[in-house]
């Protein structure tokens, strides 16, 4: 198992999505918050003393709005402080067994899955170079020459026809 601690820090990657992002990991996860706000978990679903649980290859990351503050405020490249905070994880490539008393428990929100609601993409794929779309046509043409199947065992002329040797 590995264990990570989340404390107070400074965020300062440019030009990128700061949040976790959205993952699922062959390993389980069980990640708690100690003290402050977890900076994926804006909506205040992850209160201190809070923990979650995300097993083998079950998605997660950011709640709904948290994603969309932070596409609304843009890529700020400014450094910015994360704290003060503290939260832990455990990673295991076992898959946890949960008692009937903590599946039981009050405290379990049953409505978690619910914090992802709404989300809505907001990719509109990378930017294209100015006159980008007027070269386009060559250039699925040349593509298309070079990806023309060769057989093994065969040579290949100058005008990319295969002739069987």
């Amino acid at each position: 198992a590995d264990f990570v601690l989340f404390p107070p820090r400074w965020a300062v990657q440019q030009h990128t999505f700061r949040p976790p992002y959205y993952h699922r990991n062959t390993s389980s996860e069980f990640m708690g918050l100690l003290t402050g706000q977890y900076e994926a978990k804006r909506d205040g679903g992850f209160l201190p003393g809070g923990a979650s649980l995300h097993v083998c290859m079950t998605p997660h990351g950011p709640d709904t709005q948290t994603f969309e503050s932070c596409v609304a405020e843009g890529a700020d490249d400014a450094p910015a402080f994360l704290g003060p905070s503290l939260a832990f994880m455990f990673e295991t490539n076992y898959i946890p067994r949960v008692t009937h008393a903590a599946l039981g428990s009050p405290c379990v929100d049953r409505d978690y899955y619910r914090c992802w609601t709404g989300l809505c993409s907001h990719f509109t794929g990378p930017p294209q170079p100015a006159g980008a779309q007027a070269a386009l046509p060559d250039q699925s043409v040349h593509s298309a020459a070079l990806l023309k199947p060769i057989r093994f065992g065969s040579t290949v002329d100058p005008d990319g026809e295969g002739t069987t040797t």
